[in-house]
């Protein structure tokens, strides 16, 4: 079943709200570096939004731990009040959905992924 227009828009302003907070309200020690929203789900009835948090490592090549991943999840689920405080602010809605958090793999997966690739050889040389 596809996700209908209304979720769509609904999530995508929430990401926005998230995300301006982010940069400068939240000022948790936790979610300092590269860390953000890259999508929000809200459920049909709209009672509730998971929110998929992207953690990155300081470098390219460096890689989170999975302590540092639930720290920052830890720090995400403890702003949850603020979060929604600030989304019910912006955005006219009769009810604010519960946050949901959840760790966004799909970089993990792509680099995953690219190494196979160059492994196999399947590099990105084009031949015409």
């Amino acid at each position: 079943m596809s996700k209908g227009y209304r979720q769509g828009r609904m999530g995508e302003e929430i990401r926005r709200v998230m995300g301006e907070m982010l940069r400068r309200d939240i000022k948790d020690p936790r979610l300092t570096g590269f860390v953000s929203i890259s999508a929000v789900e809200v459920t049909p009835d709209g009672s509730v939004a998971t929110c998929y948090v992207t953690v990155l490592g300081s470098t390219e090549a460096e890689e989170p731990s999975p302590e540092e991943k639930e720290e920052v999840l830890s720090a995400f689920r403890s702003a949850k009040g603020a979060f929604k405080r600030e989304i019910g602010r912006q955005i006219k809605m009769r009810r604010i959905p519960d946050l949901l958090f959840k760790l966004d793999t799909s970089m993990e997966y792509g680099r995953k992924m690219s190494r196979v690739l160059d492994r196999l050889g399947a590099g990105t040389d084009y031949e015409e």
